[in-house]
């Protein structure tokens, strides 16, 4: 299954082109977008389309989009079962930002059923995270989730790890860190 990610800046190209000449299965949004920046993907009905909002997100275009909302959910396609969790660690208080404590991340992600790919916006606690920088550090609950329920991927954006931090691997768990655009072929 081929699957083109997008986190925290939009494609180098317009959708509609990469689609045009890398078919794909599926579209997953990873936050930090606008509907502008996913111009295109509301004309692309004949592939499924998952997301989480990321903490820059309004929280508003994924209907307009046609973009399931995965945050707290699971989707099965294909025989592969989708999660998701939004937002990063709350760092500021903003009614309108997707933020949540460690406390209420671990809570919420405690009871969350297994998923063979997770979807979210901010990696695990210590994976691609900066932990100096508590909007860029990752959620400790998604770290337990893993390390728990072991999927075959997690996807992430939010944070910028160099090529000498890169972490592609939690245990067992593929790790796949997203900025702009990606193809991934999911084996």
């Amino acid at each position: 299954m081929k699957i083109l990610l997008i986190a925290d800046r939009p494609p180098e190209k317009p959708i509609l082109e990469i689609l045009a000449t890398n078919p794909v299965d599926l579209i997953i949004t990873l936050g930090d977008l606008e509907s502008s920046e996913l111009r295109g993907l509301d004309q692309v009905t004949h592939i499924p389309k998952l997301g989480v909002y990321g903490n820059h997100c309004s929280g508003m275009y994924f209907d307009s989009l046609g973009i399931r909302n995965m945050h707290m959910q699971t989707f099965a396609y294909r025989g592969v079962t989708f999660g998701g969790f939004e937002g990063c660690v709350r760092y500021k208080e903003s009614i309108y930002a997707k933020m949540y404590t460690q406390d209420e991340a671990s809570t919420m992600l405690n009871a969350f059923p297994r998923v063979d790919i997770m979807l979210s916006h901010c990696p695990p606690f210590g994976v691609n995270d900066d932990q100096s920088d508590v909007s860029h550090t990752g959620f400790i609950g998604l770290r337990d989730y893993v390390q728990r329920e072991k999927p075959q991927a997690l996807f992430h954006g939010h944070t910028y790890p160099t090529a000498a931090t890169l972490i592609q691997k939690l245990d067992s768990t593929q790790i796949v860190y997203v900025y702009g655009s990606l193809i991934y072929d999911l084996i």
